[in-house]
């Protein structure tokens, strides 16, 4: 079983002073190996309880509904509704934008897979197999699948968007260099372990409680609230954790919520969906997959002129998060390099396929990619060393506008790659890939070192804010809720660190509960790698409120100055005096103090105008850089990753343990994108990979058997984040373009002076015929 080296990091010892920094285990950890966590699909059924499944048309991915012959499906067994869009008694609609999401498709389909109706029957089985008796027929269109198509076809989803700075054609026609290219980045599956799931229990007067696996719960109410022609207030939508979202459960969630709901809302009886994988793969979106065009001018040392490129991305039938998504790859084609005149140009193309969504990283990775693939271009052809380009092209002084504008004010990547080029020994590596590519035949070597600056913030500022409630108990144990919801990446344990620490008390004294929109309202997606900056900060606050109450108090009842009062170690030491937190909470309830408190944050400093590309975007960047070795086989085109080296930038941690986490599975995550996981549609717009006999993703074997991870030895994030932490979720996907660059060095090796012709995922297909392109002309 390929394991992972002894991680070097510094832990604070344990204690109540403590609990922020320690290496504690994920909340639900202990009941994840038990099998006892409880997901959606585990909860106690209640009596009458329905279950739904989708129906769509088996062909046809564009094109206008002829016939729709529900009559077998009602007369099924088990059958006690059928849904259609008719029954919606409110807007059709489940967008997270600017609309054209039908819950239920309505006279036409625009993908193949769109979901025309629902069956409630008695169990799931009767509901699937009553759905696959619908007789459906469809006037058939020509569909846009691919990229290219769309660009025939000239069709967006929305406007072209770029940034510009400089004269980026007269620089590159005057540069030294010239080169120009194109790079095709494939999409990607979400594949979290829970599929998409929702459970809707119908109340009193009207009142809607739906359990939803979603990254934005209150996006799930309002959406249901609309449906429904409800206010908001009778929706409430809950989630105690989900069995992985990646950027999945961000919008798409939605549609699922709403179709269980209105179920609820046309029976009267709890109503519950769970998708298929096949079905779930197919009705859901994926990371967009891009063309990219591009030229670009450079001197003789390999420092960059200008650059211009046009990332075209398939966003699918509307524009879901794609606005964003696509507005990022733009923020991030620069990655941690100066560009001192560009270009960076987004199409958003409309395509007759399930609407692109986010995807951890959301739609950074995609322009990271072309920066690091330039970057080797320019190694290969000028015959240098790739780490040495990269050096020179990094952001330094003087050297420290964005292309969007932002001066970047916290450049730690210079340091922390030379670090990692020292602890990696990549000099002599280097060499020794060298040395063994001349000696075999077959087998070929690769190596790169490459580094992420990635921006932390929404860039929609309304997003950029987060609720919480805190409560103490006369027993002096404390709840904590917030806006966050948690997927596996340990939010909710870092959030109730934040408060163990604020109180002086243990970290096992603090309950965490489910997110839920009946106790903190007007919540922001748990996205944008911010959920412990916004929701770490929020809990903060209220429980700063609380602790300011109970220290007032304990200075009125023993007559001493507010800086004679400490919280520490489950206890209150009052001047000379040592009281339990529990007894000062109890103190409180008697002397009618409350106890109750929300708190509220909004990050600082985001300005950004959008309609004039002006303004700060992120409040900082999460830096990293990773050091990735691979072994090639030229033959058959197989790879294997031989050792993996990383440096990550989280600031001062907020748990090690949690954060080592994070980088290493979105390294691992990351290496599928670009290695292994090929979505593949045929030319009627059906996916052919919708399940994981023909999609790969990568398992225990695939894991790089020598992997360091050590994180980067940080004073403190520059900006006043919760306790100087720094954000860690997406970040780390990043890294695995490392493997890329290395399978890309490694092919290079066949003929020095040559650029392979590579696109991602570089699959073993892709590299063969990379190999055999190297030999041609």
């Amino acid at each position: 079983m390929p394991h992972s080296v002894p991680i070097r990091t510094r832990i604070p010892p344990p204690g109540g002073d403590h609990t922020v920094g320690n290496a504690l285990p994920h909340d639900s950890a202990a009941w994840q190996i038990q099998g006892s966590a409880r997901y959606i699909d585990d909860m106690p059924e209640a009596a009458g309880l329905l279950h739904l499944a989708p129906g769509y048309a088996a062909t046809g991915a564009k094109g206008a509904i002829v016939t729709l012959d529900l009559d077998a499906v009602r007369a099924a067994p088990g059958v006690v509704a059928v849904l259609t869009a008719q029954d919606i008694p409110g807007p059709n609609e489940c967008s997270p934008s600017i609309g054209g999401d039908p819950i239920l498709a309505d006279g036409r389909i625009e993908f193949h897979g769109q979901v025309i109706f629902a069956v409630a029957a008695h169990s799931r089985y009767q509901a699937r197999h009553a759905a696959a008796l619908a007789k459906i027929e469809i006037n058939e269109e020509t569909p846009t699948v691919s990229v290219d198509d769309g660009l025939i076809s000239g069709e967006t989803v929305l406007p072209d968007y770029q940034f510009l700075s400089g004269d980026p054609d007269r620089t590159i026609a005057a540069s030294a260099h010239r080169a120009s290219g194109n790079l095709r980045i494939g999409g990607q599956e979400h594949f979290y372990l829970e599929g998409q799931v929702a459970l809707a229990l119908p109340g009193e007067g009207g009142v809607m409680h739906v359990h939803s696996s979603t990254q934005g719960p209150t996006e799930v109410q309002h959406l249901v609230a609309h449906m429904l022609e409800v206010p908001q207030a009778r929706v409430i939508c809950e989630c105690r954790r989900m069995g992985g979202g990646f950027g999945g459960k961000e919008s798409q969630a939605s549609q699922w919520a709403c179709l269980a709901a209105l179920g609820a809302h046309v029976t009267g009886r709890a109503v519950k969906i769970r998708l298929d994988r096949d079905d779930d793969m197919i009705m859901t979106g994926k990371r967009h997959d891009v063309l990219a065009n591009y030229s670009y001018g450079y001197d003789d040392k390999g420092r960059l002129d200008a650059i211009d490129v046009a990332f075209n991305a398939r966003c699918g039938y509307s524009a879901d998060l794609s606005l964003g998504v696509c507005d990022r790859t733009l923020f991030h084609t620069d990655n941690a390099y100066f560009y001192p005149a560009s270009r960076v140009l987004s199409r958003r193309v409309r395509t007759n396929t399930v609407s692109n969504t986010a995807f951890r990283g959301f739609g950074g990775p995609q322009g990271m990619l072309f920066a690091e693939r330039m970057m080797d271009e320019i190694a290969i052809r000028l015959r240098l060393d790739p780490l040495d380009v990269r050096k020179r092209n990094l952001y330094g002084p003087k050297r420290d506008v964005t292309p969007y504008g932002m001066k970047v004010r916290d450049n730690i990547a210079p340091r922390l790659v030379r670090e990692l080029e020292k602890t990696s020994d990549y000099r002599r590596r280097r060499r020794d890939v060298r040395a063994f590519n001349k000696t075999n035949r077959f087998l070929k070597k690769g190596i790169a070192l490459t580094p992420v600056k990635f921006g932390i913030a929404f860039t929609l500022k309304h997003l950029n804010q987060a609720g919480a409630l805190v409560h103490v108990y006369t027993d002096g144990s404390v709840q904590v809720n917030h806006g966050g919801t948690e997927m596996g990446q340990g939010l909710y344990t870092k959030v109730a660190q934040v408060v163990a620490q604020e109180f002086g008390i243990d970290f096992a004294h603090v309950q965490i509960t489910a997110t839920t929109t009946d106790k903190v309202p007007n919540t922001t997606p748990t996205a944008a790698s911010s959920g412990s900056d916004l929701n770490g900060m929020a809990a903060q606050r209220a429980a700063a409120t609380i602790k300011d109450r109970m220290t007032d108090l304990a200075c009125r009842l023993f007559q001493v100055d507010k800086r004679q009062v400490r919280f520490a170690g489950n206890r209150v030491h009052v001047g000379e005096r040592d009281i339990s937190f529990a007894e000062l909470a109890n103190s409180c309830f008697l002397e009618r103090v409350s106890l109750s408190s929300t708190g509220y944050f909004a990050t600082p400093k985001i300005t950004w105008d959008r309609n004039t590309a002006t303004g700060q975007p992120f409040l900082y960047f999460a830096y990293g850089a990773a050091c990735a070795e691979v072994t090639i086989d030229t033959l058959t085109g197989e790879m294997r990753v031989d050792r993996v080296d990383v440096l990550h930038d989280v600031g001062k941690s907020l748990n090690p343990a949690l954060d080592i986490g994070q980088i290493e599975g979105g390294f691992v995550q990351g290496m599928g994108w670009l290695t292994t996981e090929e979505l593949v549609y045929d030319d009627a717009g059906r996916l052919n990979t919708h399940a994981p006999s023909t999609y790969k993703i990568p398992t225990a074997s695939d894991v790089p058997e020598d992997f360091r991870v050590t994180l980067w030895d940080s004073k403190g994030n520059r900006e006043a984040t919760i306790y100087r932490s720094k954000a860690v979720g997406e970040p780390p996907i990043m890294l695995a373009i490392s493997v890329f660059s290395a399978i890309t060095d490694a092919v290079a090796s066949l003929r020095p002076g040559r650029v392979p012709q590579l696109d991602a995922p570089a699959t073993p297909e892709a590299i063969a015929r990379a190999v055999r392109a190297m030999g041609d002309g």
